[in-house]
C-alpha cells in the first residue's frame, strides 16, 4: 500500500486499452498484456482493460455451460499474471473478471496497484437484464458495496459498465475519494426492436451520461470499451477520457483495436473540485428518498 503521509500525485498519464476479443481465452488474455505493456511504454500509469476482456460477451444468451467461465477470486488463473505485469511495468491495473464465489457468481474487478499488490475486488452493483444483455442470469448482484482505492497513482473508482449510467454510483466513489472514475465496458449495438425496424444506437447518451458525472463530481472519467462484432452485437468502441469540465481529453473511434492516452492534472482537479462548492452545498439530510425504490420517504 502507498504510505498516506506522502505528497498525493499531481499527475497522471492514463492509458486506455480498446479491444476486440475473441472465443480463444489464452489468446485474449496474452493480447491484453501485450496492449499493457505498449500503453506502459507510451508512459501510463494506470492502465484499463474493458470489462470481461478473457472471452466474448457471452451474457447475450442464456447457456449454463457459461458458467464454466468464472473462477475463484482467490487461485485464479490469470489475475497473478496480471499482478506481476504491474510490478514489473511500475502500473496500476483494474482487471475485470468472472468470479465465482461459492454457489454465487459475479461480474468483478480487481484492483491491482502498481507494485503488483491486489488492493481488493469491486463486484458489480447494477446487472442489466435485456434483449441482449442477460446478464442477471449469470451474474448476482455486487455485495462490495463502492469502493475508492488509494493507489501509488491516486485515489481511483472503478465501476463496472452498466453502473455507468446511474450517477449514484459515480457520487458514491467520488464521496469515498476517487479523483479518477474508470469504466471498464461492454456495449454496443442493441438488437432489432420487436417490430424490426433496427436497434438503438446508444454510443451518445452513453458518453453523455459519464460526461455528466465527471462535471457533476467534478473529477475525471474515463471508459474502455470493445470493439467488433460478437454474435448480436456490433461493440461501437469510442473509448474515451472527460475531464472535470466535461470536456473529452481523447477519444477512439468506433472500430479500430487502440490505446488513448490522456494527461491528467490531478492538482488542478483538486483545486477545482474544491473551488467549485458541489461538494460544500450538497444536503445529504435531503435526499432519503435516493434510500428507496419509489421515491417514498417515510
Amino acid at each position: 500500500m502507498p504510505d498516506s503521509s506522502q505528497k498525493p500525485a499531481s499527475t497522471l498519464r492514463l492509458g486506455l486499452i480498446q479491444m476486440a476479443c475473441s472465443d480463444d481465452r489464452d489468446a485474449n488474455v496474452a493480447r491484453a498484456e501485450v496492449l499493457v505493456r505498449e500503453a506502459a511504454a507510451g508512459g501510463a500509469r494506470l492502465v484499463l482493460l474493458p470489462e470481461l476482456f478473457e472471452y466474448l460477451y457471452w451474457p447475450q444468451v442464456e447457456l449454463e455451460a457459461y458458467f464454466e467461465l468464472a473462477n475463484p477470486a482467490e487461485n485464479h488463473p490469470f489475475l497473478p499474471r496480471f499482478e506481476a505485469l504491474a510490478r514489473e511495468l511500475g502500473v496500476v491495473l483494474p482487471i475485470s473478471f468472472f468470479e465465482r464465489a461459492g454457489p454465487a457468481h459475479f461480474n468483478s474487478l480487481a484492483m491491482i496497484d502498481a507494485d503488483g499488490t491486489r488492493l481488493g475486488v469491486y463486484r458489480k452493483s447494477h446487472i442489466p437484464d435485456g434483449p441482449g444483455y442477460e446478464e442477471k442470469y449469470y451474474f448476482n448482484p455486487g455485495d462490495t458495496g463502492f469502493r475508492a482505492w488509494p493507489t501509488q497513482v491516486g485515489t481511483i473508482g472503478v465501476g463496472i459498465c452498466w453502473d455507468q449510467w446511474f450517477p449514484e454510483c459515480a457520487r458514491a466513489m467520488t464521496l469515498r475519494g476517487a479523483e479518477v472514475l474508470l469504466y471498464p465496458t461492454a456495449i454496443g449495438s442493441e438488437p432489432a426492436d420487436a417490430d424490426g425496424s433496427g436497434g438503438l444506437d446508444t454510443r451518445d447518451m452513453w458518453q453523455r451520461a459519464m460526461v455528466g458525472h465527471a462535471v457533476s463530481n467534478s473529477c475525471f472519467v474515463a471508459a474502455s470499451n470493445r470493439v467488433g462484432r460478437e454474435g448480436l452485437a456490433t461493440f461501437y468502441g469510442s473509448s474515451f477520457v472527460a475531464d472535470p469540465m466535461g470536456e473529452k481529453l481523447a477519444e477512439a473511434d468506433r472500430m479500430d483495436e487502440t490505446i488513448v492516452y490522456a494527461d491528467l492534472d490531478l492538482a488542478s482537479a483538486r483545486r477545482f473540485r474544491a473551488g467549485f462548492g458541489f461538494f460544500r452545498d450538497r444536503r445529504p439530510d435531503l435526499y432519503r428518498s435516493l434510500l428507496t425504490l419509489d421515491g417514498r420517504e417515510g
